[in-house]
């Protein structure tokens, strides 16, 4: 830990359906209103990943609204990715693509080297079991960078749109 909490975080994996959701919603959860926080993808042809929203509904983590979005998308709808503070790399594609930005815009690049669930597991509590692995990582990595959770003041930390 030791380092600033940044007043903005965005987390960027693959396909923005699995592992940078997860994120998101973790830590709006853990940490409310105390950063502002998004997730991207390089590319978003897939939607939402529903091993993703049962794992941390678990933790009563809503992710079944999620709107999957690429970075493209983003700078498309107005997102100004030069505004965050800090961006989460979980791939090594969203880690090439955000050392790609850091030409353009001064950007702080953290990568956290988290297993992509997908494709594991041949029966639905082995899949579970690799999503859960995935979330525990990001979990782990999460608290040894921002610190112990918060506990939101208002309930709606959490929420993933």
């Amino acid at each position: 830990m030791g380092q600033a909490f940044p007043s903005s975080v965005l987390f960027c994996c693959d396909h923005n359906a699995t592992r940078s959701p997860m994120a998101e919603g973790l830590m709006k959860k853990f940490y409310g209103h105390r950063a502002y926080v998004q997730s991207a993808g390089v590319k978003h042809e897939l939607e939402i990943d529903g091993f993703a929203v049962a794992v941390c509904e678990e933790l009563g983590v809503e992710l079944a609204r999620h709107r999957v979005r690429s970075f493209d998308e983003m700078q498309e709808w107005g997102d100004d990715l030069s505004g965050f503070d800090l961006v989460v790399a979980l791939s090594p594609a969203s880690q090439r693509m955000a050392l790609e930005f850091t030409r353009h815009y001064h950007l702080d690049v953290e990568y956290w080297p988290i297993l992509d669930p997908t494709g594991l597991g041949e029966t639905r509590e082995a899949k579970l079991a690799a999503y859960r692995q995935a979330r525990d990582q990001i979990i782990d990595r999460m608290q040894d960078r921002f610190g112990p959770p918060l506990e939101p003041a208002d309930g709606t930390a959490g929420e993933v749109g």
